[in-house]
């Protein structure tokens, strides 16, 4: 867009000084909407907005690492071994911590989102719908809005499973509901627009409750995640995943991520890979999180790294390459 005019009209006709005005309550105007466009118009407050993420199935490849969100270097690593830059990288944030918008900012000048995942461990989830924490979900809030890009955010994820304290017979469904409703509406009010709310399940195994019991409403929810691990040999998409997929899709349209997820050794790691990366395709899911994080305490805590094993890091960029789609 051309430079307003000059504001002195010594030698301009009447004619001039009209169209001079027309430009120059144009050009007021366009910057407004541009403004709009930008950051959106909630009162007196700035609000972020940023064009939804693309919903187009097998296209995402994220990363949870170890170090994050203080360091980015091992992101780079698993990049190199799966032959392309992830499109999401996660972190796990504990209650009271504060968004990470240094590592934000490298993610995304690396071409990834970020996702975060809340852990309300020392928190109320009653208390977190009553407003007893608002003051510290409003500093969250008003750092993820001013930082205007895209973030993918989970509350209390695996929450049908028992093993954390805010879920499955440790609260009620209800009170999980109300908690995340809560957060939704208070980052809404702060302006937070350009949050991907991500409802993060387990995937269902024995002892987990119902899903739909849990679940806020289509109104708070962008997309479904579901975590789940190939433990042993007999692991494989359809036992994992399926029946949950078939489940979630049942009550919601919504796009599923697989927002948690890895091979073990001891499922064949090499072998299996390819089971993963296919079932993301034939089911449609939105692409996969690979936990890429060593753990040594037994079956269900293996070191799921692929660089370490060069016929799972074969595996897994065979996979990319065949299996995923670039995000449009």
């Amino acid at each position: 867009m051309p430079p307003a005019p000059e504001a002195s009209s010594g030698n301009r006709r009447p004619g001039q000084a009209r169209l001079v005005l027309l430009m120059a309550v144009v050009i007021a105007a366009a910057a407004v909407a541009f403004a709009v466009s930008r950051f959106g118009s909630h009162g007196s407050r700035q609000v972020a907005v940023a064009a939804p993420l693309p919903t187009r199935s097998a296209s995402y490849l994220g990363v949870y690492e170890p170090g994050s969100p203080g360091a980015y270097q091992r992101v780079a690593g698993f990049a190199k071994a799966a032959g392309r830059q992830p499109d999401i990288v996660g972190y796990f944030s504990g209650w009271s911590q504060p968004f990470a918008r240094s590592f934000a900012e490298r993610a995304r000048g690396h071409g990834a989102v970020t996702i975060v995942q809340i852990d309300p461990t020392y928190a109320s989830l009653q208390q977190i719908a009553a407003g007893a924490y608002d003051g510290y979900l409003r500093s969250y809030a008003d750092s993820v809005r001013d930082f205007g890009h895209p973030v993918i955010i989970g509350f209390g994820h695996e929450m049908n499973a028992s093993w954390y304290p805010w879920g499955y017979g440790k609260v009620p469904a209800a009170t999980f509901v109300a908690a995340w409703r809560h957060i939704v509406t208070l980052f809404r009010g702060q302006g937070a627009g350009n949050v991907t709310w991500l409802w993060t399940l387990q995937a269902n195994t024995p002892g987990t409750g119902p899903l739909r019991s849990w679940w806020p409403g289509a109104g708070y929810v962008t997309w479904v995640g579901i975590d789940g691990y190939y433990y042993r040999r007999s692991d494989t998409f359809a036992r994992i995943f399926g029946r949950t997929i078939a489940e979630v899709r049942g009550f919601t349209a919504k796009p599923v991520l697989l927002s948690e997820t890895a091979v073990g050794p001891r499922a064949g790691q090499a072998g299996k890979i390819g089971d993963l990366f296919t079932g993301m395709r034939r089911y449609a899911t939105l692409g996969l999180v690979w936990f890429d994080i060593p753990q040594h305490q037994g079956i269900y805590h293996q070191d799921w790294r692929i660089e370490d094993s060069p016929a799972a890091e074969t595996a897994f960029r065979n996979g990319v390459r065949d299996e995923l789609a670039r995000a449009p």
